[in-house]
């Protein structure tokens, strides 16, 4: 077998916001370190994402050693503590899901309030809160951020060219937010792992990621338009619902590095089952 390696790492410290690419970064309890840490929520406390507001995208994310900054065209930077203290406690909606999280301060919630003309609040989860994933499909230890599910979305770069082939277009991996893209394997390969390794981490694929009107937004622009789910209604649809990349849960803290093998120890069915 070919040699599958890591080829990419991104986090997304602000759910549905522009993510960060890295070249090596630490996994925590929740993942990726700051991976879906914060997230907007509207005036009932319910999770905002580019679905309802494609502008989203145009919020840019960064990371130093003290802080998270947010940048959009217009606006001064916005530096917020890595660590906020002393906000109100709330609990928020991610689909079905209660979520318990903190206020970080009134001038974040004007800041993006202003920019994207919606009465809206920056919410963050400190250490010190748990939120499980679902039962179904993970262990009673595996807890996660502000994703809408998991800790982890993987894609295959070939599953991308693949996908690209049958639009005769080029989009990026970007449209599709994984957290870690890999390489040297076929195209939906990773529709029938189970457990694999990337350098000393172990991971569990547990259930197919199904794509929602995001991946129809230009993550440059914030124009919507119909692919890729035009596409993949035709080539990747199950049960009503279309799917591309895995869903993935680690069993284990560590640091990964662009590069790192990929070892596929368990295989099953196709999910789904196409």
């Amino acid at each position: 077998m070919t040699d599958i390696t890591l080829s990419a790492i991104t986090l997304y410290p602000v759910k549905s916001l522009a993510g960060i690419s890295v070249n090596s970064w630490p996994v925590i309890r929740t993942g990726l370190q700051y991976d879906r840490q914060w997230m907007l929520v509207d005036t009932d406390n319910r999770f905002l994402s580019q679905r309802t507001l494609p502008k989203m995208a145009l919020i840019k994310t960064a990371l130093t050693d003290m802080h998270l900054i947010l940048s959009a065209d217009g606006k001064d930077d916005l530096l917020l503590a890595l660590a906020p203290e002393g906000g109100e406690i709330i609990e928020s909606q991610i689909w079905n899901d209660q979520c318990a999280a903190i206020s970080v301060s009134v001038k974040a919630d004007q800041w993006l309030s202003d920019f994207l003309k919606i009465d809206c609040r920056l919410v963050y989860q400190p250490e010190t809160l748990i939120r499980h994933v679902d039962a179904h499909y993970a262990q009673p230890t595996d807890t996660v951020a502000f994703s809408d599910g998991f800790p982890f979305l993987l894609i295959s770069e070939n599953s991308l060219v693949s996908l690209n082939n049958d639009m005769a277009l080029n989009l990026p991996m970007t449209r599709f937010r994984p957290n870690l893209v890999v390489s040297g394997c076929a195209s939906y390969a990773e529709d029938s792992w189970r457990e694999i390794s990337i350098g000393t981490i172990d991971f569990r694929l547990p259930k197919p990621c199904s794509r929602c009107s995001v991946i129809v937004i230009d993550p440059e622009t914030a124009e919507v338009g119909q692919e890729p789910l035009r596409t993949l209604n035709r080539i990747r649809k199950w049960q009503n619902k279309v799917y591309f990349g895995q869903n993935a849960l680690h069993d284990q803290l560590g640091l990964l590095t662009v590069g790192d093998q990929v070892y596929v120890n368990v295989m099953g069915d196709k999910q789904p089952p196409l």
